[in-house]
C-alpha cells in the first residue's frame, strides 16, 4: 500500500493539476474506479491476478511496508523484527490494538495462521502455498504480540515477502472458509482502511473505508482512516467504455490504459499513471517437453527471429521499456543481456537448417512429415497480449515457423496451457520486488511456466533442468547479499543461453486518473493505493 502521492514512473498530469496538487486534502466522497476484469480468487497468495492484488491492496494489510521508491522494507503491523544468523529463524514483534474488521484481534495466533497456511498451504481446504515463502517449516506464539517463524532452509526472501501483496492478513473465519468460497469478496475479513460492503458478483464491488482504522505504516504521511468514504469499483471490460466514462467524469480512476490510447487521455486533460512491476517481464516462454521446441537450436533461432524493438516501437509507448534481460532493469540483480537479444534473422534461418528444418512450398519448414507450427494462447491480463503475439506470428512467418494465435475460454485456456503437446508457447509475466520472483516464475512448484515435472501437470512426459531448479533453489536459500543477486545473474544467462525465454518489454501498471483525484498511491509492484486518496472540488 505505497503511498507514492499521484506519482510514478510517468505521471503526464496537465500543469493546472499539478497546481492546484497544493490544496489541503479533504475527507469523504465515493471513487468511481473501472477495472478491465473481475477479480477471481480473494485468497492472498491468489493476489498476483492484479485485479485481485487490487481489491486486497485496500482490504489487508501487511506485517511490513516496502517503500516503493527506496524498496526498504519498514514496520507495519510488526513494529520491529529479529533474524537469526543462519536466517533460519524471525521474530515478529507486532503492534497493539490492531483487529481485523469482524472486532476479533490481529494478534500473534493470528499471524502465525496465516503464514502456516501461506507456507504450507492446505490441502482439506484445497488453499495454496504461497509462491512468496520458501522452505518454510512452522511458527510459535511466544506471547500476544510475539511470533516466530522457523524455516527448514535459509530463507533470505522473507522479510520481503512479508510486504507483499500475497502475504495479506486475513481473520482466522476467512482462513476457515475452502478456496473456492473465498471469490465472494464479502467472505474477506481483513484489517485494512477499506471493507466490503457489498458486490454484485463479477460486475460491482462497493469498498466503504473503516472508520476507526489507526494502523496505516507509521513512515507515511497520511494517518487514520482513508480519506475518501467509499471506492465503487465497476468491471469494464471494453477500453473506449473505461476511457469515455473518464473523460465524461463518470470515473474519476481507471486501470489497464492501452498505450494507443495515452495520448487521447492526455490530450483530455488527465494524467496517466505507470508505475513498474519490477519482476520478471513481458515474455514469450517455451515448453522444451514440447518436441517441436525440444532443440535448443530451434529456440535460439525463435529467439533471433523476435525483433522485440518493433514490437515496442508499433504497439507501445515510452511507459514499456524495451526488455533487455529476463527480469526488469529496476529488479535487483537486473543483468544487461542485450548482446545475447538481437534481432538477426540470417541466424535464425542458419539455426533452423542446421537442426534439420527445411522449408517447405508453402514457406513453412518441416522435418520428417511435421510441420514447424506452435500454439499460443492470448494473455488476457497482459497488454496487447494478442496484437503482440501476431506481429511475433508475423515475424517467425519471415524464417518459416508457424504461430497460431488462439483465443479461448477461461477453462480451455488453461487446460491447454497446462499441456506442452499442446501449447509450446506461453506468453507470462510476474512481478514482485525480490529476487525471489525469478525462482517463482521458473520453479516447477510453483507457477512452473516451463512446464517441467513435478509440477501442477500432469501432462508433462519428461523435461526436468536440473541445473535450471538448482539455482533456483539457491536464490531462495541464499544468505549472502552478494552471492545471491550472483545467482540471479546467471539464471538470467542461463535461461537466454538455453532460449527457454524470450523477453519482450518491461510490463508497468497503466493508469489514468482525474486531475481532481488526488494522492492515489502505488506499492512497490504497481497495485494501486487509495488509503490516502482524495477528491478535490471539480
Amino acid at each position: 500500500m505505497a503511498l507514492v502521492a499521484a506519482c510514478s514512473k510517468t505521471a503526464d498530469a496537465p500543469a493546472a493539476a499539478v497546481a492546484a496538487n497544493s490544496s489541503a486534502p479533504v475527507t469523504g466522497g465515493t471513487l468511481v474506479y473501472l477495472e478491465q476484469q473481475a477479480h477471481t480468487n480473494l485468497y492472498p497468495p491468489a493476489g498476483g491476478f492484479y485485479p485481485n492484488g487490487g481489491i486486497l491492496n485496500q482490504i489487508t494489510d501487511k506485517l511490513t511496508y516496502q517503500d516503493p521508491k527506496t524498496l526498504k522494507v519498514e514496520p507495519w503491523i510488526a513494529e520491529s523484527w529479529t533474524v537469526n544468523d543462519a536466517v533460519t529463524e524471525y521474530t515478529f514483534k507486532l503492534r497493539e490494538g490492531v483487529t481485523f474488521s469482524d472486532g476479533t484481534p490481529l494478534d500473534a495466533a493470528a499471524v502465525a495462521k496465516n503464514f502456516d497456511t501461506f507456507g504450507k498451504g492446505n490441502k482439506e481446504l484445497k488453499q495454496p502455498v504461497s509462491e512468496a515463502i520458501n522452505n518454510y517449516d512452522r511458527s510459535e506464539v511466544i506471547d500476544a504480540r510475539t511470533v516466530k517463524f522457523y524455516f527448514k532452509k535459509p530463507s533470505p526472501g522473507f522479510l520481503q515477502g512479508t510486504s507483499v501483496i500475497g502475504s495479506g492478513l486475513v481473520s482466522l473465519s476467512t482462513l476457515a472458509r475452502p478456496f473456492e468460497e473465498l471469490g465472494d469478496a464479502t467472505r474477506i475479513i481483513g484489517s485494512g482502511p477499506f471493507v466490503v460492503a457489498s458486490e454484485t458478483l463479477g460486475k460491482e464491488l462497493v469498498l466503504a473505508a473503516r472508520k476507526d482504522y489507526a494502523w496505516g505504516p507509521t513512515t507515511l504521511a497520511h494517518q487514520g482512516r482513508a480519506r475518501l468514504d467509499e471506492i465503487k469499483l465497476i468491471v469494464t471490460p471494453e477500453d473506449s467504455v473505461r476511457i469515455g466514462a473518464l473523460v465524461a467524469g463518470q470515473a474519476g480512476f481507471i486501470r489497464q490504459v492501452q498505450a494507443y490510447d495515452e495520448k487521447r487521455v492526455k490530450d483530455q486533460g488527465f494524467a496517466i499513471y505507470a508505475p513498474s512491476t519490477r519482476g520478471v517481464n513481458n515474455s514469450i516462454n517455451f515448453r522444451p517437453d514440447n518436441p517441436l521446441v525440444a532443440d535448443v537450436r530451434v529456440r535460439q533461432a525463435l529467439l533471433h527471429a523476435t525483433n522485440t524493438k518493433e514490437i515496442v516501437e508499433t504497439l507501445f509507448s515510452s511507459n514499456y521499456p524495451q526488455a533487455t534481460s529476463v527480469i526488469a532493469a529496476t529488479a535487483a540483480g537486473y543483468v544487461d543481456l542485450s548482446a545475447k537479444l538481437g534481432y538477426d534473422e540470417a541466424k535464425a534461418k542458419q539455426l533452423l537448417d542446421e537442426a534439420g528444418w527445411t522449408v517447405g512450398a508453402n514457406g513453412t519448414r518441416s522435418k520428417d512429415g511435421q510441420e514447424l507450427a506452435l500454439r499460443a494462447y492470448e494473455a488476457l491480463p497482459q497488454p496487447q497480449n494478442k496484437a503482440t503475439l501476431q506481429l511475433v506470428a508475423q515475424q517467425w512467418a519471415k524464417i518459416g515457423v508457424k504461430l497460431n494465435v488462439l483465443t479461448g475460454d477461461a477453462g480451455t485456456t488453461t487446460l491447454d496451457n497446462l499441456d506442452p503437446a499442446k501449447t509450446a508457447v506461453l506468453p507470462t509475466m510476474v512481478g514482485r520486488a525480490d529476487p525471489d520472483v525469478i525462482k517463482s516464475q521458473y520453479y516447477p512448484t510453483n507457477r512452473n511456466v516451463l512446464l517441467q515435472k513435478g509440477g501442477v501437470s500432469d501432462k508433462v512426459k519428461g523435461f526436468v533442468d536440473a541445473k535450471l531448479n538448482g539455482l533456483l533453489e539457491g536464490i531462495a536459500s541464499e544468505v549472502d547479499p552478494a552471492k545471491r543477486l550472483a545467482l540471479v545473474g546467471e539464471v538470467q544467462n542461463y535461461l537466454i543461453d538455453q532460449a527457454y525465454v524470450i523477453p519482450i518489454f518491461e510490463e508497468p501498471q497503466a493508469f489514468a486518473g482525474a486531475p481532481w483525484v488526488r494522492d492515489v498511491g502505488y506499492e512497490a509492484v504497481g497495485r494501486p493505493s487509495f488509503y490516502a486518496a482524495w477528491l478535490a472540488a471539480h
